[in-house]
């Protein structure tokens, strides 16, 4: 069990080092910390514009939406990078569990999820004003902290799809349009098609957000327990759908000699 947890862990943060691609801290605080932050400020200024909600469902909302670009892209080049850089096949010929070495790197990319969800939250809050109770932090930090891992597991989801398919870039941004659009986080799911609300139902960071919002409205742990639950479910379904597709898509390319093909 120990050497199991090593595998995870370790090989997690090797891969992650190895596998990063926002190179340089310049990129990576432009694109990961300042940019979600503008993000935030355009929705809430818009949202007052247009009445369609106050300043912390807004707030609270896009401090959720931050972890997605990091985790979801993350997620899936803890995969589809292997692939690009060749180094796949000695993956795949690795005598330990893949399930468990892949499932490992998606921990760091949830950790940078929730920095940059915690920073996005401090940074806007501070900016427009909202006040939050100080015993809701606790619950709020690990609600950031499950939606960060349920996407986690949604990219590294989308990564195995980089088994079968050569460009999985653009399953991966088309992804990231629906979190903006089908979870609520700048819509409010009231106002979306019945169909629309189903499938958010099923995307990460859906039930995070609704948590979330009402530990901020102070409604305490207890109301948010259900929410946090079922993104705890969403994020438990694509960590058993990522593995399930490794194993397939896995099985599959070596039948068909198609690991190498770019």
């Amino acid at each position: 069990m120990t050497a199991l947890f090593r595998l995870i862990g370790v090989g997690g943060v090797i891969a992650y080092r190895a596998l990063f691609n926002w190179t340089t801290p310049a990129m990576f605080i432009g694109s990961l910390l300042v940019g979600p932050i503008f993000q935030l400020l355009f929705f809430a200024y818009l949202g007052r514009q247009l009445g369609v909600a106050d300043d912390r469902f807004y707030i609270v909302g896009n401090a959720v939406l931050a972890a997605s670009l990091s985790c979801v892209f993350g997620g899936t080049m803890a995969v589809a990078n292997e692939r690009r850089f060749g180094t796949l096949g000695h993956v795949l010929l690795s005598p330990r569990s893949r399930t468990a070495v892949f499932l490992g790197r998606a921990l760091p990319y949830a950790g940078n999820g929730l920095l940059i969800a915690v920073s996005t939250l401090t940074v806007g809050s501070l900016l427009l004003g909202l006040r939050m109770p100080v015993d809701a932090l606790p619950g709020l930090l690990l609600t950031l902290a499950v939606g960060s891992l349920a996407c986690g597991f949604f990219g590294l989801t989308l990564g195995a799809v980089g088994l079968r398919f050569r460009d999985v870039w653009v399953v991966s941004n088309v992804s990231v349009a629906l979190l903006l659009l089908l979870t609520g986080v700048n819509v409010p799911a009231a106002g979306l098609p019945p169909w629309m609300r189903a499938v958010g139902e099923v995307l990460p960071i859906t039930h995070a957000a609704q948590a979330a919002r009402r530990l901020v409205a102070g409604e305490g742990f207890a109301a948010a327990a259900p929410a946090l639950a079922a993104e705890l479910a969403v994020g438990v379904g694509y960590a058993l759908l990522a593995a399930v597709l490794l194993k397939v898509f896995e099985a599959e390319s070596r039948r068909r000699a198609s690991l190498d093909t770019l």
